[in-house]
């Protein structure tokens, strides 16, 4: 464990999850600086510099370029992502490891696929100008498994946000204590 016990939380899971539920929840104290990558990728695609290609994994880099930044300026930082890929997670591990901090892995599943969907196809757009995935797209988007063992699995069809947030906390506080 880093001895500044600055902690970098990933919040990742597919879309409709309830990432974006649980971040408000688990940080209505402040205690995070919150990093969405939603917002930073819309961000990028309304500046209109991103030519045809799009955003790629634009915004992932921007996402860690800021995370380090406030993990060095001394802040717990919440990033909210989908995290879909070997190669994302790793960066979001290097991160930590650079700028000196624990890191805590949350993934979000749904376990139940009819709950799953009506949040898919229910829910509201919170950052202007983005598109949300419809439940086919969801389910066909690239997602590798997680294979790490030290991640927090917590299935939202189980459990409240508000639950899923107080496990994110217990988790928090055991690595700033160890």
């Amino acid at each position: 464990m880093p001895s500044s016990h600055r902690v970098l939380v990933v919040l990742g899971g597919l879309p409709a999850t309830g990432k974006s539920t649980v971040a408000r929840e688990l940080n209505r104290d402040g205690a995070f600086a919150y990093i969405r990558i939603d917002g930073i990728e819309q961000a990028l695609k309304n500046s209109g510099e991103m030519g045809s290609g799009g955003v790629q994994g634009s915004g992932y880099a921007v996402g860690y370029a800021v995370a380090g930044d406030l993990l060095d300026g001394g802040n717990d930082v919440l990033a909210e992502c989908v995290n879909p890929l070997r190669l994302t997670r790793e960066a979001w591990q290097a991160t930590a490891r650079t700028h000196d901090a624990a890191l805590v892995q949350i993934e979000l599943v749904c376990s139940n696929p009819a709950t799953h969907r009506l949040r898919a196809e229910s829910r509201t757009v919170d950052v202007p100008g983005l598109d949300l995935p419809g439940w086919q797209a969801i389910q066909q988007r690239e997602y590798h498994p997680w294979n790490a063992v030290d991640v927090l699995r917590i299935d939202t069809a189980a459990i409240s946000p508000q639950s899923a947030a107080e496990l994110i906390r217990t988790a928090v506080r055991t690595v700033k204590v160890s």
